[in-house]
């Protein structure tokens, strides 16, 4: 996974917390930037394209422009059918200055993933959606969907319009890009090295674990941390650690087989636990004994107190997540 700097806009914590199916109308929220003069099937003699239907709406400019720079025309033209959230004008108009430009100049990287991510294979109604549920992009990466008050959202985005039937799938309507999970993860602006190594190898080429691995040296871990796994690990940056009241490292490390080892498994949990796992209020058993707590709201994933700030950064024996605080075992 590649952290760049459009994708640290979004620390994605995907959920599969399962709920009923909602009903439609609850689904489908009031539209506030409907393509209401989207061509009809009464309109045209017969149901249009994906494509064409956007092209006709109006205000899909840069989107349709995007597909043509990515050649995905065809794509979404094809058989299908697929399931296209489409991002308005003035969704793209709302991210940072130079953002469209900087993607339409790397149309075979960084464009593609970025719609890919914006197309589900299958059709999917408002009404077959349920918070909490989840669904496989194109792209590789799920898309997270929550509905409440009659709202629905993908990821951090509204679906504003929903059920567009063409005759190739449906369009929804959404107020926001939505980008794919980074490729490669970064905290604090540091970026961690492709997964070529074990956990410890993986923290060591990021450069922003130093106190975690002095840690996990002087507490005897580090062949746990290597060993065949695989092992989930909640990462605490240098900083997280730097935010301990004073002299608190200087004394876990004074009682290494003590409370900085306890602390230290506290960090780990058996298997590979990816982001898209968890759900709120999910309860996970670590390496020291008592369960660390899961909540997961409005984009945002914590472990206890900590919050995720860098997700799924795989390793060959398990799989990283960057924590921006140092948790702690129950006394």
């Amino acid at each position: 996974m590649k952290f760049t700097t459009l994708a640290l806009l979004l620390i994605t914590a995907l959920l599969v917390a399962a709920c009923a199916p909602l009903p439609a109308a609850q689904v489908a929220p009031a539209a506030t930037e409907a393509p209401a003069e989207a061509p009809t099937e009464a309109a045209m003699g017969e149901m249009a394209d994906i494509v064409d239907t956007a092209v006709g709406a109006g205000n899909f400019t840069t989107l349709v422009a995007a597909i043509e720079a990515a050649g995905l025309v065809e794509t979404l033209k094809g058989e299908g059918p697929f399931t296209v959230f489409a991002p308005t004008d003035d969704a793209f108009a709302a991210l940072p200055a130079g953002t469209v430009e900087a993607l339409l100049e790397d149309p075979q990287g960084q464009l593609t993933q970025i719609l890919l991510y914006h197309v589900v294979a299958g059709k999917v109604m408002s009404s077959d959606l349920s918070d909490g549920m989840t669904a496989d992009t194109v792209q590789g990466s799920p898309v997270t969907f929550m509905i409440g008050d009659g709202m629905a959202m993908v990821n951090e985005a509204n679906i504003v319009t929903a059920d567009i039937e063409t005759s190739n799938g449906v369009i929804h309507v959404i107020d926001a890009v939505i980008l794919p999970p980074a490729e490669e993860a970064a905290a604090e602006g540091a970026e961690m090295a492709e997964p070529a190594g074990n956990i410890a190898e993986v923290a060591a080429s990021a450069g922003n674990f130093t106190t975690l691995l002095a840690a996990v040296k002087a507490a005897g871990l580090v062949d746990e941390l290597t060993g065949e796994g695989p092992f989930t690990v909640f990462a605490p940056t240098d900083d997280a650690f730097a935010a301990l009241p004073a002299g608190t490292i200087d004394s876990l490390l004074a009682d290494p087989e003590g409370a900085l080892r306890d602390i230290l498994l506290y960090h780990v949990v058996a298997g590979k636990v990816m982001s898209g796992d968890l759900s709120d209020g999910m309860t996970a058993e670590t390496l020291q004994g008592a369960p660390v707590t899961f909540t997961v709201a409005d984009g945002a994933v914590k472990v206890d107190a900590a919050n995720v700030v860098a997700a799924d950064v795989e390793a060959s024996n398990g799989v990283i997540h960057v924590i921006d605080a140092v948790i702690l075992p129950p006394q």
